[in-house]
């Protein structure tokens, strides 16, 4: 059966890569508790290949001192990972407040669910 992946993408000053690795460490730990997979949070440092058409900083509209997160959590099936996700976000919504300040601008975050068509 194919995987289901949830992938995000979002601009952060590198000034906070400590501060948002912590807080991606605890996310981390509980999407694996609660049954994930895998878990990945990636920081940029080649962002600007020559054959690409558009480079990442350009779609997530980074600005000088910033750089890009590119993170990934991979389920079983997607109604895997509406269940798993129900208990993540439970327990991180116990751990941070709603208005708890974040280390990246959340409405220049871009999320979404996909479909595998190739897996090896």
């Amino acid at each position: 059966m194919a995987k289901y992946v949830d992938g995000y993408v979002l601009p952060i000053p590198k000034k906070k890569l400590k501060e948002y690795q912590k807080m991606a460490k605890e996310a981390g730990e509980s999407w694996m508790r609660h049954g994930a997979l895998q878990y990945f949070e990636c920081a940029g440092d080649d962002l600007n290949a020559e054959w690409s058409s558009i480079k990442f900083p350009k779609m997530a509209k980074v600005k000088p001192g910033e750089t890009v997160i590119f993170a990934f959590v991979i389920y079983k099936s997607k109604k895997h990972r509406d269940a798993v996700n129900a208990k993540v976000h439970k327990e991180m919504g116990e751990l941070y407040a709603e208005d708890a300040p974040m280390p990246f601008d959340m409405k220049r975050m871009a999320f979404g669910g996909f479909t595998t068509i190739v897996e090896y």
